[in-house]
């Protein structure tokens, strides 16, 4: 490969040439993209509109409702645009931005994750203890904390990428992601950011052990509980967490944890869109799905709109 010494702009990989199926694969994005905004949007707005949920628990919660937004919002829409417009490609600044926004968002993501499991081990383990620890100044601070540590992260992540001089402009991906940028590498400046991935991998397999000897804790807990209406209602709090930290988890590994030329390339890009689409979009319906205080807010919103709707029509 010739050494590209300035690339303006980089061709990504289009799921199909056929015009048909580009459309198609558009109107899916769309689909999946709209589901995603819809269910995650609801969920921030239920909590913020319902003062029964103004808990740490649903605080957390929203932040990451707002994270899964952001997450799919870096990837998905310029894709549609390409599918749409026929196009591979996106310019190198709005490939900086895409992986500045992904890695900072899919960080947030797995930090927020980690302090929503120490939230439920206060409140299970130490219930007595759980307004004195997770107050509203305690709630910020750690939110703070993972906004800026995700920040940083995806700073050193772009930086460490792009520092990098390309052989080539061919994105062997449908969005620009760090492992198949690192592939066009001409320099072993490379080396440097693969050591920072392999410190995030690091980083992040001592947050799923932290969750997973959390939640040891917690369920030695839970049998430790009288009643069988309160142990429902403390696994009713987990269960929908839990499910999201397994979602999140194996669909990271069913992309990443396999020999890196053991599947084609097509099969690859439907890996990544399982990773990348996939958990926030499943995210707002394992939460509404099992909590029965988010079932009764959203009944209460609907049934708000449905009287708003019937007062208008009386008008």
């Amino acid at each position: 490969m010739s050494n590209l010494t300035s690339i303006s702009m980089f061709l990504l990989k289009e799921f199909s040439d056929v015009r048909e199926l580009q459309i198609l694969h558009f109107f899916l994005f769309l689909g999946f993209y709209l589901t995603t905004l819809a269910g995650n949007l609801l969920i921030i707005a239920v909590v913020a509109l319902d003062h029964h949920l103004h808990k740490p628990m649903y605080f957390f919660l929203t932040n990451l409702a707002l994270m899964d937004v952001g997450s799919v919002s870096a990837i998905i829409p310029k894709s549609m645009v390409n599918s749409i417009m026929n196009s591979r490609s996106i310019s190198y600044s709005g490939c900086v931005v895409q992986v500045f926004f992904f890695f900072f968002f899919v960080a947030s993501d797995l930090s927020l994750l980690t302090v929503m499991a120490h939230d439920r081990f206060v409140a299970i383990c130490h219930p007595l203890q759980y307004e004195t620890i997770m107050h509203k100044a305690a709630c910020i601070q750690m939110i703070v904390i993972v906004w800026i540590t995700s920040l940083l992260y995806a700073m050193l992540h772009t930086c460490g990428t792009f520092a990098n001089t390309f052989c080539s402009n061919t994105v062997n991906q449908f969005f620009c992601e760090i492992p198949k940028l690192l592939k066009l590498s001409c320099s072993n400046i490379y080396l440097v950011e693969a050591g920072f991935i392999l410190i995030g991998c690091l980083i992040g397999i001592g947050c799923f052990i932290f969750i997973t000897i959390t939640y040891i804790q917690v369920f030695a807990a839970v049998r430790k509980i009288p009643s069988v209406h309160g142990k429902k209602k403390a696994l009713s709090t987990c269960l929908p967490h839990l499910t999201v930290v397994t979602v999140f988890v194996f669909t990271s590994i069913f992309a990443y944890a396999r020999p890196p030329r053991s599947v084609s390339s097509d099969l690859d890009i439907v890996f990544s869109v399982i990773y990348t689409i996939i958990p926030p979009m499943l995210n707002p319906f394992i939460y509404s799905m099992k909590n029965k205080e988010i079932q009764t807010a959203l009944w209460k919103l609907l049934h708000l709109g449905h009287s708003s709707k019937s007062i208008f029509r009386v008008l």
